[in-house]
């Protein structure tokens, strides 16, 4: 095999509770995370000329140890104790610094595509304690599918399917620092922590409507005073139609949960036609078994 075509899918948080800080600054976490299938896609090959050569379809875009990708293909050689000598090319779809594990994502397929290229027989396990030396997400990445993720989000517990549900994406136009986020974060000052267990029966159960009931996000409390315009999606997703919304991660994206496709459908023409908002998709979430679904793992156009 000389290469490899891969696809880095995202993540939507469906609860995110903070439950202590280290000594260190970093926060302990409880959240359950969702893989969805809006994606980016990866092709990695071997080359003859040796090093690690990265593409992206934006300019803008890092190619160097500035991407997490990059630095996901020197994790792995140096692991493996290989020369380097691959190409990647990166077709971003999933939106930057969105709260939906985009770098993260390509982190986790790089990785694996090198895995099975090189053919060095590596276990999900050891990539995805490779996969933490890169990100506190990227071993969620690898996991993929419905998890409980503790510690930093590294700690994960595999949990039933979420039956598979339309999602529409909202990322307003604004940039949200997650190290600033959690660096305002006074656990004192939670006033709603989410009800985790709850949340695992009702995905157990299949129960659409009790999953967006429980759906809580206690970084909310921090981003959306930053940025109000967080909680007005979040209405105006309910307005058109979600049975429950909410903002992923530390923000900005906002996503709606729908019963319906032509009910999604119709709120993500809304948000990009009559509200203008340029990153608007439509998805659904993810199962490791799909059986004839739709293609709509799109960017809403």
């Amino acid at each position: 095999m000389n290469s490899i075509i891969l696809k880095a899918r995202g993540k939507i948080n469906l609860t995110l509770d903070v439950v202590g800080k280290r000594e260190n600054g970093y926060h302990d976490l409880r959240m359950i995370m969702q893989t969805i299938n809006l994606y980016d896609t990866l092709y990695i090959r071997k080359t003859k000329m040796p090093g690690i050569r990265l593409r992206a379809n934006y300019s803008w875009l890092p190619t160097n140890e500035k991407n997490i990708a990059y630095r996901a293909a020197q994790v792995f050689f140096d692991e493996a104790q290989l020369d380097a000598a691959v190409a990647i090319e990166i077709t971003k779809r999933i939106p930057v610094a969105a709260g939906l594990a985009g770098g993260s994502a390509d982190a986790a397929a790089t990785l694996i595509g090198l895995n099975k290229l090189f053919d060095t027989k590596y276990s999900r396990q050891k990539l995805m304690e490779m996969g933490l030396k890169l990100g506190a997400d990227v071993p969620f990445c690898i996991l993929r599918g419905t998890a409980l993720a503790e510690g930093i989000g590294e700690e994960l517990t595999m949990l039933s399917a979420m039956p598979q549900t339309y999602v529409v994406l909202v990322k307003p136009p604004v940039s949200v620092s997650t190290a600033t986020v959690y660096k305002s974060l006074n656990i004192g000052d939670i006033k709603l922590h989410p009800n985790t267990e709850a949340m695992i029966k009702a995905i157990e159960d299949k129960n659409l409507n009790s999953i967006a009931g429980h759906m809580v996000n206690v970084l909310e409390g921090v981003t959306i005073p930053m940025h109000p315009i967080i909680k007005e999606l979040k209405e105006e997703l309910i307005n058109h139609g979600a049975i429950g919304s909410m903002m992923s991660g530390s923000g900005s994206t906002v996503f709606g949960l729908f019963e319906s496709r032509e009910k999604a459908h119709a709120a993500a023409g809304y948000f990009k036609m009559e509200r203008s908002i340029r990153d608007v998709y439509l998805t659904t979430t993810y199962c490791k078994i799909q059986k004839g679904a739709h293609k709509n793992d799109r960017r809403y156009l």
